[in-house]
């Protein structure tokens, strides 16, 4: 004789299957991936040189969080037109992130009709580049896409030298 499970503790053990899939990790630990891109510029190349990435996950001055870094020099110009590259990622406790740093090296540079400048950072590579993010991870693993917008962050001055002033986004 076949035994018949009634409605209602079908509903409950369907529900309670459906809850525990979908709450949050026991830790509550969000992994975050950066990815970076770039709009398009008139030069050959616009070389960055990106040594870390943290992270600020809350509004305290002392939780930032060293990313697993890709570290190297970006042509920001091979990122155009819909292409990214993953610069960091790593988990964190929380799930909100408050913004997002790059500290940056001293092999920028930029390449114009053929010759090479030096990019000069006014102050990149001793405190890094801040983003604000203020960004709330509805899922325990996410991505944020930046904008490395080489067309408005680099002036030339009136010696021909090239600054790079940079200019980052959230897309």
């Amino acid at each position: 004789m076949k035994k018949i499970i009634p409605p209602f503790l079908l509903t409950i053990v369907v529900a309670s299957a459906i809850f525990i899939g979908c709450s949050k990790n026991k830790d509550d630990r969000s992994t975050v991936h950066v990815r970076l891109t770039d709009n398009p510029y008139n030069a050959e190349e616009v070389n960055v040189d990106i040594k870390q990435v943290t992270v600020k996950f809350s509004d305290n001055d002392d939780d930032w969080a060293t990313l697993d870094t890709h570290a190297g020099v970006y042509n920001l110009l091979g990122l155009q037109n819909g292409v990214d590259t993953l610069l960091a990622s790593g988990t964190f406790p929380g799930d909100d992130v408050k913004e997002i740093r790059f500290v940056l090296g001293t092999d920028n540079s930029i390449k114009i009709s053929g010759v090479t400048y030096p990019l000069t950072i006014p102050s990149g590579s001793e405190s890094g580049l801040k983003i604000k993010v203020d960004k709330h991870f509805a899922n325990p693993i996410d991505s944020i896409l930046i904008d490395f917008d080489a067309a408005l962050s680099i002036l030339q001055t009136g010696a021909g030298d090239y600054k790079l002033k940079p200019v980052l986004k959230i897309k």
